[in-house]
């Protein structure tokens, strides 16, 4: 089997693909790639470390959205840069791209899921940075497969899920924006979905959606970290965006259509809710 090259290795993401993979075997050998281990930015760097053959799943991305807005140049190396650098690499040698980008693309207007090809309008840094990668490695690469994915979280790390249980044993009540509406996304899921194309050489040339399955604001994902807890939800109280004031614009809605997803015979995501008791249940 051909090898598996993760970037971003040391993130949230690319720890639960680098996990999976060497615990799905395939005989395919799987090398992991922190930031401090290989600078996408760096093309002569990123042409050593990928080989003929390989697939390249790339979890690397500058993700700080409120730096972004005052970092749109750092943002813009490692998002768009990196990914022109990755998707030129793989040409050359004859390796598969599996670029993963964001919902931040889309300008969050919408009242229904937004499809693969839908009008992008990114309103943030962050999201044209991360718009500015898709065009790069579409440009290099044709072949690669772009998914988007939104609301990614995990057990461990920092991210909403596990800033929502820290917080519960903090403070007696909080307030969370109740008028922004996603799909909530388990790592664990996503890694999964990312390491099904990698199995699949038919997909390719595709630009796909994964997260899972339905939606929720916010407020609903604070209020069923807290219910899964057995903490008190009354405790979670709404604000609106306007209330909770941020450098960068967030969507107002992420939610992405599973049909591109489900057309290419991938497996479709189960639920949010259900991804989050299995997040919260797990012990790592």
């Amino acid at each position: 089997m051909n090898a598996i090259l993760v970037t971003g290795a040391h993130g949230q993401l690319g720890r639960r693909v680098v996990a999976l993979a060497a615990e799905r075997g395939r005989g395919a050998e799987v090398f992991a790639y922190s930031s401090a281990d290989l600078d996408i930015t760096e093309p002569d760097a990123v042409a050593a470390a990928v080989s003929a053959g390989a697939t390249v799943i790339n979890c690397a991305a500058y993700t700080a959205v409120d730096a972004a807005e005052t970092d749109e140049a750092r943002a813009m190396a490692v998002n768009a840069n990196g990914p022109r650098n990755l998707a030129r690499a793989c040409g050359r040698v004859g390796a598969r791209l599996i670029h993963v980008s964001t919902d931040y693309v889309f300008d969050g207007t919408a009242n229904e899921p937004y499809e693969v090809d839908a009008k992008t309008a990114p309103q943030s840094a962050y999201g044209r940075t991360k718009l500015a990668g898709e065009l790069a490695v579409r440009e290099e690469l044709p072949e690669a497969v772009v998914v988007r994915t939104a609301w990614v979280y995990d057990n461990t790390g920092k991210n909403f899920v596990t800033t929502m249980r820290r917080l519960e044993g903090e403070r007696e009540t909080l307030s969370v924006v109740n008028d922004q509406i996603g799909s909530p996304t388990f790592a664990l899921d996503l890694a999964s979905g990312l390491l099904e194309i990698e199995a699949d050489p038919t997909v390719v040339g595709r630009t796909l959606h994964y997260t899972n399955a339905g939606q929720a604001s916010w407020f609903d994902l604070a209020r069923a970290v807290f219910t899964h807890i057995g903490a008190d939800a009354e405790r979670v109280q709404p604000c609106s965006s306007a209330e909770y004031v941020v450098p960068a614009p967030r969507p107002a809605y992420s939610v992405l259509s599973p049909a591109a997803w489900v057309d290419a015979g991938l497996t479709p995501a189960r639920p949010w809710s259900d991804a989050l008791t299995a997040a919260l249940t797990q012990s790592r």
